[in-house]
């Protein structure tokens, strides 16, 4: 299956740097929540009405490469993917860019649980037809 890929535009804030001035590496966790939570949205699925739903999809592992820093007040352009597979699991993978520059990579690792048990369980299906629909959309164009 194809991969889905989608870019969110995020302006740096002050709250984002350290004292040296740049953003503080544990805040890239939080663009690329970001970019996972727009990806989402922009193939009609908020990530509100999984919790609604009684599900969750937390992160299981997490992995930044950082290649330059990004400053206070920078556009940094977050794209994110994410590769459909058979398994239980999503992987997504980040990389978060300035002026074409790429400053850091990464991806994360989730699987959908039950609010009650923290069992994992199947991906609702509402969510493969998102993404269904969000791939055919954008290979039409």
């Amino acid at each position: 299956m194809s991969t889905v890929t989608h870019d969110t535009t995020y302006r740096i804030r002050y709250s984002d740097t350290d004292t040296m001035g740049v953003v503080y590496y544990g805040n890239y966790m939080r663009l690329f929540e970001i970019g996972r939570t727009e990806l989402l949205r922009a193939a009609g699925i908020a990530y509100a009405s999984f919790e609604a739903e009684g599900l969750f999809l937390p992160v299981l592992e997490a992995h930044a490469e950082y290649h330059a820093p990004a400053k206070y007040d920078d556009e940094v352009v977050i794209t994110t993917r994410y590769t459909p597979t058979l398994t239980a699991a999503l992987i997504l993978n980040y990389s978060v860019h300035r002026n074409g520059d790429t400053l850091v990579t990464g991806w994360t690792r989730h699987t959908f649980v039950s609010a009650e048990t923290f069992r994992p369980v199947r991906p609702p299906r509402r969510f493969i037809e998102g993404i269904e629909r969000f791939l055919n959309q954008n290979h039409s164009l």
